[in-house]
């Protein structure tokens, strides 16, 4: 049991640098670039493909495709609560472990990326996070 908020707060840090780590120690066959960028190409289409098969095989979720409608005169606040995910239902168990392996995948691949360049995957999420906190709804990508 964690005793300070010091520690709760460094164990995400520990955990990713811990992770991003045992990437490097264990990415073997797949060192080169070429080989990380197929393979993380790949993991992207193998999480798309399992949510895929979670709406036409299980059925678990639906998805309601279906264009955004914005009425006139809306404020900036307001806009988030006109968009949707389009998701409906909730992920059985199956699927849900399905796709958090295949995210799992992809995490490494794109960890192993972040190694091959020599780039920080824990600095790389904390600039993301202070940018989305700083621009909130205005960062628009």
């Amino acid at each position: 049991m964690l005793d300070t908020a010091k520690e709760v707060i460094n164990l995400p840090d520990t955990i990713c640098n811990e992770f991003q780590h045992n990437v490097q120690q264990y990415l073997i066959r797949h060192q080169s670039i070429l080989d990380i960028l197929s393979k993380l190409g790949e993991t992207t289409a193998r999480v798309n493909r399992a949510v895929t098969k979670s709406v036409t095989q299980c059925g678990c979720i639906e998805i309601k495709g279906k264009k955004n409608s914005l009425p006139e005169n809306v404020s900036i606040n307001e806009l988030k609560s006109f968009f949707s995910s389009q998701v409906e239902g909730n992920l059985c168990e199956q699927c849900r472990e399905i796709i958090e392996q295949e995210m799992g995948k992809h995490l490494f691949y794109l960890t192993a990326l972040c190694t091959t360049f020599d780039l920080n995957l824990l600095d790389i999420i904390q600039q993301e996070n202070k940018k989305i906190s700083t621009l909130r709804i205005f960062n628009l990508t």
